[in-house]
């Protein structure tokens, strides 16, 4: 199934892998039989693998996802991003359903996938632009259709966590993949091509994606997604204390930062429907301030507003939007940036990091974001090593202060009230990732989404309290994980997929089935889930991997106000949960 392409010597090969569906599971078995351990993960050697497999880029709901896998630059192990919009599509129409590079181009190059053939082509005259100018150089020379996949100056300049970005606006942002690129002297891959994704069955997913726009109007989450500014779009009234990351974690009360209005939002949609083929939910949209010499690098995550503005000290929605649509353009993960700015605040208020940046700078944020992404003098190239790197070189006294697991910066939602989250972050084997699995939040029984315990239940989550901490909770997280692993390794998007939005368990079998003409069941979506996450830990071990653990802070400072007053999580019960965890994955 995957076009084999080494970089080096030119050469491409196609293999065949019967059974394979294409996803991740194919890439981490690719990575762990034709890598040695202990491999840097900027060696020639290292595996980059992109994939829509089977499933992805199919125009249908829920299946507009692309995987790119490799060997993180962050954490040592398996570092695998996922990117929403057309480009799955892109690949497929252009013939391929994965490609496996190995190598090193002599100068910066491209790889063409036109017509199910994969060539190397000359890109020095790309060198330095970000990823919206790379992208229109490239459809100036393939055509205005062409689908492109792109670092900018962080991937070429090796900032660990440096992102790829797919058509402008929609970055696989996890995990340094870009520095991967970066070190294969590769600025992007072009997709030329447009040969819809075949399916078994086009009136069942023709039935299904009916069902879904009728769902919109019904499932609060989808509908939330769907609507204007979108569920990136924060508004509304803030959210308790504790439940987002402030200050590099450390204010857990009153803090004084406001959350939008909706209208402040306006004037600022440049792209807010049709950004994932075959899906009608526009979840993702692209917001940036008027007057922004880019703004069609604004494809807002839900965790941006977090990552760059609270996380920061900031609330500024303008600031937060812009700096979002700089990182995608400059090729920057802005939850590791905001993760590893935020370390450098804190340090440089405790003056452990003289001439640091300062909490609620709004005015530093854009030279600040520059510098990283062209490693700019001494901060710059420090903080482009992420939080965990950089706190080891400012000594002992930093290292309480990255916010880290693996060496990977933590996502914005904070785990000491939603337990569930804490042990995922801690766990997830390829490390933290705010879209692993379910919020605990939602399946609380007093305050959760009532109409998901359903579908949890079916695959063991029973509905419990949000601030629970024991052996089951352990399970019941275990449970989830796997299921969302499941879904990543088909490339499913989580953000249309039960238990909380309108593809229901049955529906995403139907879907599967749909696709594939052969029956596909729950237990084969929860068989893939687990076959992922054995993949990811076992290379992990292999490559000797960081801890499953949380920071010291989590466990060691209290939230201090609001319903959640005193929630932390106890070291004891969280080993216990923990424990629970892996004998339910069958880990030892």
């Amino acid at each position: 199934m995957p076009f084999i392409v080494d970089l080096t010597s030119g050469n491409v090969e196609k293999e065949h892998h019967p059974g394979e569906l294409g996803g991740s599971v194919l890439g981490l078995r690719l990575m762990a039989g034709r890598t040695p351990a202990g491999l840097d993960p900027y060696d020639p050697r290292a595996l980059l693998y992109v994939a829509a497999g089977v499933l992805g880029g199919t125009a249908a709901p829920g299946l507009a996802k692309a995987v790119f896998l490799a060997k993180s630059p962050l954490t040592g192990v398996a570092g695998e991003s996922h990117a929403l919009g057309p480009f799955a599509a892109g690949l497929r129409g252009a013939g391929a359903k994965a490609l496996a590079v190995t190598g090193r181009a002599a100068r910066l190059s491209y790889l063409l996938v036109q017509d199910g053939e994969v060539s190397l082509h000359d890109a020095s005259e790309l060198r330095g632009l970000g990823t919206a100018a790379a992208t229109d150089a490239l459809r100036a020379r393939h055509g205005q259709r062409a689908h492109v996949a792109a670092i900018g100056p962080a991937g070429e300049n090796l900032v660990r966590y440096a992102s790829v970005v797919t058509d402008y606006a929609y970055a696989a942002g996890r995990y340094g993949l870009g520095a991967v690129l970066g070190a294969k002297n590769l600025k992007a891959v072009v997709c030329v091509g447009e040969a819809p994704a075949q399916v078994a069955d086009p009136g069942a997913i023709a039935g299904l994606a009916a069902y879904y726009r009728d769902a919109l109007a019904t499932n609060p989450l989808a509908a939330i997604q769907a609507g204007m500014p979108g569920f990136a779009g924060w508004v509304g009234d803030p959210p308790a204390p504790g439940y987002a990351a402030v200050r590099n974690f450390s204010v857990t009360g009153a803090h004084g930062l406001r959350v939008p209005a909706a209208g402040d939002y306006d004037g600022r949609a440049v792209a807010t429907t049709g950004a994932c083929p075959g899906c009608p939910n526009d979840c993702l949209k692209v917001y940036a301030p008027p007057g922004l010499a880019e703004r069609r690098t604004g494809g807002l995550g839900q965790e941006a507003f977090l990552s760059l503005g609270w996380n920061l000290g900031i609330d500024d929605l303008d600031t937060v939007l812009a700096a979002n649509a700089r990182c995608n353009d400059l090729g920057l993960d802005p939850v590791s940036l905001g993760g590893t700015l935020a370390f450098a605040m804190e340090c440089a208020e405790r003056g452990l990091l003289p001439g640091g940046p300062a909490f609620g700078d709004a005015a530093a944020l854009p030279g600040l974001i520059d510098d990283v992404a062209a490693r700019t003098g001494e901060m710059g190239d420090l903080l482009a090593e992420g939080a965990a790197r950089a706190a080891a070189k400012l000594g002992p006294a930093a290292a309480p202060y990255a916010m880290t697991v693996k060496g990977a910066e933590l996502p914005c939602f904070d785990p000491r009230i939603q337990p569930g989250i804490g042990l995922g972050y801690a766990i997830a084997p390829g490390g933290p990732r705010y879209d692993a699995l379910e919020h605990d939040l939602d399946f609380d029984p007093v305050a959760g989404l009532a109409y998901s315990f359903g579908e949890a239940r079916r695959i063991g989550a029973e509905p419990a309290p949000v601030a629970g901490l024991d052996a089951e909770r352990g399970r019941r997280t275990a449970r989830l994980l796997r299921l969302w692993s499941g879904l990543d390794a088909l490339n499913l998007c989580v953000f249309a997929s039960s238990p909380t939005r309108p593809l229901t368990l049955d529906h995403l079998s139907a879907l599967v089935t749909a696709v594939l003409g052969r029956e596909f069941t729950l237990d084969d979506l929860l068989a893939a889930g687990q076959a992922r996450l054995d993949e990811m830990r076992a290379y992990a071990i292999r490559e000797g991997g960081g801890p499953d653990e949380l920071p010291a802070r989590m466990h060691e400072e209290p939230v201090t106000a609001g319903p959640h007053e005193a929630a932390v999580l106890d070291r004891a019960s969280f080993e216990l949960a923990r424990a629970a965890f892996y004998e339910e994955l069958g880990w030892r």
